[in-house]
């Protein structure tokens, strides 16, 4: 009773602990060949690590959408010599935690145990095993493929699920960022125990990984935790790029008819990669646009000057390849169309006259001043090297980042958001779209 109550308390003070100074990272390949990023601290007796694949559902193909949500799923769920029952309580024991985390770039597992040599071993055994030796049970994949079907059925009702999927169609077409992380419920009826296995041998290789390490452990006992995870892994060879994103040539507006009493409206366009030049110009001047809460354009203009709304918002979401920017806002049928051309006059003229001087101060102040949350517990720093590590940006990420916003100019806004937000290929979508007499125009396809 005493170690879980103690692993309990180290848990939560993990979760709070300040982190006084940027991490210094360090680097290396395992001779698995995996990459491996470690940031060294003693002052808890903690360690928090990810293991992350290039195995996300940007790695599907129609015919079998949801083969990479569904594989991801079922690690966890029986290994070598371990139930799923028996993963969680002999996690439970020892007071450790297994996370996952899937999108269409990666997926990822993660782990918070105790540092002490008992309890961490306990934790990177089960750990090692759930990663290089999952057994995808028959019985467990049949429960699972049911369990989702229902949630799919189920989504299919539901007007914040239906505006997501016909958006990410919209703005992606046949691209497979275009598809449903969760599958379809034709496909994920398809997919057996093969594929899973299939996909998991190309996918879950030590060259397709990315582990991050941070807290109480040597760099001698990174790199051996490093080479356990991953010296048994599949030997696949390094995981075919995905095709590029294209933007698509036009605006175009798709109304879907639902019984809700608001419309659900999403609009928008391949955004910016994650290694994008213009990512923090982007960045500053979208925390002008619409994620900068109660401070941003689209708030002020939308609810409060008009009441149309109670919240609008936009972001842009950088992955491998160009994520979607995103606009979006529920609001009363009767108000769906002024509150839309609202949006889309507030957008132009930020695109074509650009930001205040206030506006930009007020917003570099507002980011660099809460910079320090973004690392202030181990967990924190941990999903910063995972980021780092997948998508190779450079170790001193986090050192540079308050001097690249404070870099930040009006016009490298201005100029970047014409590069990369086409108001002539938005892709608008209102789910309990009001009354009209205009013909819906479904969205095209991107090739």
């Amino acid at each position: 009773m005493y170690t879980k109550l103690l692993a309990a308390v180290m848990l939560f003070l993990a979760g709070i602990t300040p982190a006084l100074a940027t991490p210094h990272i360090q680097h290396w390949q395992s001779s698995s060949g995996a990459r491996v990023y470690f940031v060294e601290n003693h002052d808890l007796p903690m360690l928090d690590l990810t293991v992350n694949f290039a195995a996300g559902s940007g790695f599907d193909v129609a015919e079998k959408s949801g083969l990479a949500g569904l594989t991801h799923t079922m690690l966890d769920l029986g290994a070598e010599g371990l139930s799923e029952n028996d993963i969680a309580r002999n996690l439970a024991d020892i007071g450790a935690q297994l996370g996952m985390n899937f999108d269409a770039d990666r997926a990822g597992v993660s782990l918070r145990t105790l540092s002490s040599h008992a309890e961490r071993m306990q934790a990177l055994d089960i750990l090692a095993r759930v990663l290089q030796h999952p057994l995808f049970p028959e019985k467990v994949l049949a429960r699972e493929k049911a369990r989702l079907i229902a949630g799919l059925k189920e989504a299919e009702t539901k007007p914040e699920s239906i505006v997501a999927k016909a958006f990410d169609k919209a703005i992606f077409g046949t691209h497979p960022y275009g598809l449903s992380s969760p599958g379809e419920v034709a496909t994920v009826g398809k997919i057996q125990r093969a594929d899973i296995e299939a996909f998991y041998r190309k996918h879950y290789s030590a060259k397709n990984t990315v582990i991050a390490i941070m807290g109480d452990v040597t760099r001698a006992e990174a790199e051996a935790i490093a080479q356990k995870l991953t010296e048994q892994l599949p030997q696949g060879v390094e995981t075919a790029q995905i095709a590029p994103v294209v933007m698509q040539i036009k605006a175009n507006e798709q109304r879907i008819a639902h019984p809700a009493s608001q419309s659900h409206i999403l609009m928008g366009v391949p955004g910016m990669a994650r290694k994008d030049p213009d990512y923090f110009p982007l960045y500053v001047g979208n925390h002008i646009l619409g994620g900068g809460g109660f401070v941003s354009r689209l708030m002020h203009e939308i609810r409060e000057k008009r009441g149309l709304a109670y919240s609008v918002y936009s972001y842009f979401m950088p992955m491998k390849l160009p994520g979607a920017f995103q606009i979006g806002l529920q609001t009363k049928k009767n108000q769906a169309d002024e509150a839309l051309q609202l949006v889309r006059a507030t957008l132009r003229e930020f695109i074509d006259k650009g930001v205040t001087e206030k506006e930009l101060q007020a917003s570099k102040q507002n980011i660099i001043g809460g910079f320090p949350l973004r690392i202030d517990s181990n967990k924190k720093i941990v999903n910063y090297l995972s980021v780092i590590g997948f998508y190779e940006l450079p170790l001193t990420y986090l050192d540079d980042f308050v001097d690249n916003v404070d870099k930040v100019t009006i016009s490298q806004i201005s100029a970047a958001f014409k590069r990369r937000v086409d108001l002539d290929a938005m892709a608008t979508v209102i789910v309990g779209a009001p009354e009209t007499n205009k013909p819906d125009n479904k969205a095209g396809a991107v090739q």
